[in-house]
């Protein structure tokens, strides 16, 4: 059985905040059960690691939790947030606290080939 679950971020739009509760919550919930995980921003979804965007987007109107509040608490609970390269050069490299590295292409695709890793797309 895979002890690590990979959570890739790149179709999920913040322009869309109603889609973004779920897999920071499914982060949470899995690092909550002791297994390895991480979180990949990448593409549109990189925008998230800018410093600012996620606090101001709110997954539920009339909800006063933002997406923010859903990445810290992934953090906390044990999930590793990533950002790939490319999107530095999209959203530049103001990040938000909780980036705890840098990945490349060839990092995400050798993760997701692991055996002992369960990958999620969004």
């Amino acid at each position: 059985m895979a002890d690590r679950l990979m959570i890739v971020m790149v179709n999920t739009d913040p322009s869309n905040p109603s889609e973004l509760g779920a897999p920071f919550f499914q982060a949470t919930v899995a690092a909550a059960m002791e297994y390895d995980v991480e979180v990949i921003l990448t593409g549109r979804s990189g925008e998230l690691a800018k410093t600012g965007v996620a606090a101001t987007l709110h997954v539920q109107e009339g909800n006063a939790r933002t997406v923010y509040d859903y990445i810290r608490e992934a953090h906390e609970a044990g999930a590793v947030f990533k950002v790939c390269t490319p999107t530095l050069e999209l959203w530049g490299d103001d990040l938000i606290p909780e980036i705890d590295e840098t990945v490349g292409a060839a990092y995400v695709i050798s993760q997701a080939m692991d055996g002992d890793t369960v990958t999620f797309t969004y």
